[in-house]
């Protein structure tokens, strides 16, 4: 029997979902509406389906690159139709029909454009016109009027009824950075506490970051698209050039994280000295992330600014001097290079050119110099082996 917290925590996740998706439904169900209304009604179609249909395949429920797949639905749709009743009109309709008219519809988008839902939607029309639609006439005509006044109103919705083109992108960088600053905090305890299990825990926290990276990146993309359609919002250009800025640096600090907590995992296990004072740096790296994530969140002059984020991250920055690893083992020189690595990125998502954040280092002359490229540490993702792109 499940306890009522259980219950509400079984609910949360759903409901959740459907918050987060609330307006994205709105916007297709408003444009599926008025897709078949100027369709049946000023433009006088019977029937006109592929209106509706294609406003809700046009805007779909992710943000990204709905200009594209609106000019890819129209196109497929057109290529479909033209093929579906240019060979139903000469061959007839039966399963041989439509499997060659599906394969051919689909064959000559796939040779037009390489897009996946220009190639669908030529094979779904394609089938329609062979099993539902009797070609000829102005069928096929209208049909293609139906799918461009779909893909149309779609993009005027998107207009009409936006989503902040910052806001979604906002809180996945944020919480990506409260992440990197639970893991800098695990790596930390493990190494005061000379424990590999907190270490363990944290690099696989860090390692599950990726989907929301990606995630990140498409509400970028979609967040960019709303900026130019949508008048309302043509003001949150800069500030979301600003996180679009920040998005590979952010990307890149989480990569060098997960390299640090395995380095990090490795030199507890080998049971090799770590000076406490560069496990103290990572304590202070993880409040300055912090600081970079509340940056995130602040609306435009609020505290902190960048201004404030770079200076954290200088004092940190500032502190990470040779000493810390004079007469250390590799694993030692490797977290220090890491949190070196880190810092650059962390100062870049701050709004530091990248010169400007390396140039805030001691220089590291007299240090046991490690290389990345022989170890395989930071030009390969620590995951799958593969070069970081």
């Amino acid at each position: 029997m499940l306890d009522r917290t259980e219950i509400r925590r079984r609910l949360r996740g759903p409901a959740t979902r459907l918050r987060g998706s609330a307006l994205p439904i709105v916007q297709c169900a408003l444009a599926a509406g008025l897709a078949w209304w100027v369709a049946s009604g000023p433009v006088g179609h019977v029937g006109p389906f592929f209106a509706p249909i294609a406003a809700v395949v046009s805007l779909g429920l992710s943000l990204g690159a709905r200009l594209r797949r609106s000019v890819e639905l129209v196109c497929g749709v057109t290529i479909g139709i033209g093929v579906g009743d240019l060979i139903i009109s000469m061959i007839g309709s039966g399963p041989w029909q439509i499997a060659l008219v599906v394969a051919m519809a689909m064959s000559t988008a796939v040779l037009i454009n390489s897009g996946p839902v220009f190639s669908m939607q030529a094979g779904n029309s394609a089938v329609l016109v062979a099993t539902l639609i009797p070609p000829g006439g102005t069928g096929g005509t209208d049909r293609m009027v139906d799918a461009l006044i779909g893909g149309l109103v779609g993009i005027a919705v998107v207009a009409m009824v936006p989503t902040h083109p910052v806001r979604r992108a906002r809180r996945d960088a944020a919480g990506i950075l409260a992440t990197a600053a639970d893991v800098l905090r695990k790596v930390e305890a493990g190494l005061v506490e000379n424990n590999p299990k907190p270490i363990d825990t944290a690099l696989q926290q860090a390692r599950a970051t990726q989907p929301a990276i990606d995630g990140m990146r498409t509400h970028l993309k979609g967040g960019r698209e709303v900026s130019r359609l949508s008048p309302l919002y043509w003001n949150t250009k800069p500030r979301l050039e600003r996180l679009t800025a920040a998005a590979d640096p952010i990307d890149n600090a989480m990569r060098n994280i997960r390299v640090l907590a395995r380095r990090s995992l490795t030199l507890v296990r080998d049971d090799e000295i770590l000076d406490p004072r560069l496990v103290q740096r990572i304590e202070e790296l993880a409040d300055a992330v912090d600081v970079l994530r509340e940056m995130i969140l602040a609306e435009p002059g609020d505290q902190p600014d960048q201004a404030e984020a770079a200076r954290v991250l200088r004092s940190v920055a500032r502190r990470m001097t040779p000493e810390l690893v004079e007469g250390a083992g590799l694993s030692a020189t490797v977290v220090f290079a890491q949190l070196r690595s880190l810092i650059v990125d962390l100062m870049q998502a701050a709004g530091l050119a990248r010169v400007s954040a390396i140039a805030t280092l001691p220089p590291t002359t007299d240090t046991p110099a490690y290389r990345p490229d022989l170890h395989g540490d930071h030009d390969t993702d620590s995951d799958t082996g593969l070069p970081r792109t």
